[in-house]
């Protein structure tokens, strides 16, 4: 846009200037001309009354140096030569004595002047002036030097405020695009200063509006779930009644640990919920599906941020699933590399992940569905792989929408799918050996920790330790 302004002051202002200037310098051409040649003219004018009065040859020659003192006024006398060095041709000196007619007419070398006076005896004398082309042209270069540069002076003033201007609507542009991608990556107190031209400015008090309002819509929306999640606290605690009255018997242990892990994740969605507004890798999953910026997709995540093994964070969620799955009679399998497998997300993160995809198989398929967990190692990913033996997913694509799959909130899959989006991995969802889904999770490696530095290890957040 600066140049683009820069360049219409250019054109705007040069076709002025030309329209201006090619007019001028030939008007300033002209006049110079028209002076000489007046001169010339009123010279011979003025040696005329002298030829009235006397022919003598020395008064004639005084008389012509003092009017002309470059000598160029010759007298041509009816009964002598030319007093003088004549330029005029032979045929205009003719033309002059028999017509009588005063001559002024331009010449190969310059501008000559004929001036007829008629004398005693019906005689008749030519005074001849003649204007050198030199004379005819004596300033014309300056004054189109000097109206040249203003000119250019001007156009270049014109580019230079067409600059500054666009300049300024430029930089407020600039400014309001990085705010609003500095919003889109998850900076909620991102704004903008409005400046530059009005419309600019109210598109910055627009976006600062836009700002606020999804601040204090998402605070209200945490709050909501904190709220909703405290009130579930009623039902466990009757929960935990139950389960104290049940003590002694084989299922006790069990409702207990069950209790335990519900009550640790509400304890744990709640102090989330608020938490100040921040934006982690799995909400910059949640706004975009790009990867954050700086993170090159695909490859290592960076080493700063949330970091854990994810082999070990899915080790001790299946376990927990597989209490469940003990009761509803379902073979589970586990195989975990035993190479690292450190990723850029938070125990928690990747917790919510195996969490999502097991739960989804507890809730879609029936009772003594077999299901695999299996964590592989890649050159540059970790691999996590949920398998079951249900009915599989027919749309696959469809079933990564958020609300959109039949019988379910589709939550699952998405909180799957912005996790890896959030490393820089990626998200496949087919058909498994063992006839259902067969779900992989890619995850691109962590960095490796700065020299001289422990990996640091984030732990989940939990209000009693886990039981298997």
């Amino acid at each position: 846009m600066r140049r683009s302004l820069a360049g219409v002051a250019l054109a705007v202002t040069s076709m002025v200037a030309l329209s201006f200037l090619i007019p001028l310098a030939a008007l300033v051409l002209s006049l110079v001309k028209e002076q000489g040649v007046t001169a010339a003219e009123q010279q011979a004018a003025a040696l005329a009354p002298v030829l009235t009065l006397t022919t003598d040859p020395a008064a004639l020659r005084e008389s012509a140096a003092s009017l002309d003192s470059a000598e160029r006024l010759v007298v041509h006398l009816p009964d002598s030569g030319p007093l003088g060095s004549s330029r005029a041709p032979e045929a205009l000196l003719r033309r002059a004595q028999e017509g009588r007619e005063s001559i002024s007419q331009e010449i190969p070398d310059g501008w000559i002047c004929l001036q007829p006076v008629v004398l005693p005896g019906d005689r008749v004398a030519v005074i001849e002036n003649f204007v050198p082309e030199e004379e005819l042209t004596r300033g014309v270069r300056e004054s189109w030097a000097v109206m040249t540069f203003l000119a250019v002076g001007l156009v270049c003033g014109s580019v230079l405020v067409a600059d500054r201007l666009g300049a300024k609507v430029v930089r407020s542009s600039k400014r309001l695009a990085q705010a609003s991608h500095a919003l889109g990556r998850g900076d909620l107190d991102t704004r903008v200063d409005p400046m530059g031209p009005r419309e600019l400015r109210d598109a910055g008090l627009a976006f600062n509006a836009m700002a606020q309002r999804m601040t204090e819509l998402l605070a209200v929306e945490r709050e909501l779930v904190a709220d909703l999640s405290h009130r579930l606290r009623t039902p466990l605690t009757a929960l935990h009644l139950a389960s104290e009255r049940m003590a002694g018997t084989p299922e006790s242990a069990r409702v207990e640990a069950a209790v335990g892990e519900l009550e640790t994740e509400l304890q744990a969605i709640i102090a989330a919920a608020r938490t100040p507004l921040a934006v982690g890798p799995m909400g910059q999953g949640l706004l975009g599906t790009e990867p954050p910026a700086g993170r090159p997709a695909g490859g290592a995540a960076e080493a700063a941020g949330p970091r854990c093994e994810a082999a070990e964070v899915v080790r001790r969620r299946t376990a927990f699933w597989s209490v469940l799955a003990e009761q509803q009679n379902r073979c589970c399998s586990l195989d975990l590399t035993q190479e690292p497998t450190a990723v850029g997300l938070s125990d928690d993160d990747v917790a919510a992940v195996v969490d999502a995809l097991i739960g989804n198989i507890f809730r879609h398929t029936a009772p003594g569905t077999p299901f695999g967990v299996s964590v592989v190692r890649t050159a540059q990913a970790v691999e996590l792989v949920v398998e079951d033996g249900g009915p599989g997913i027919p749309e696959p694509d469809r079933a990564l929408s958020r609300g959109s799959s039949t019988g379910s909130t589709g939550l699952g899959l998405d909180i799957a799918h912005r996790a890896a989006n959030a490393t820089g991995g990626s998200m496949r969802i087919a058909r498994g050996p063992l006839g259902g889904a067969h779900i992989t999770v890619t995850f691109a490696l962590a960095a490796p920790a700065l020299s001289g530095r422990r990996p640091r290890i984030s732990r989940r957040r939990t209000a009693r330790p886990r039981k298997a």
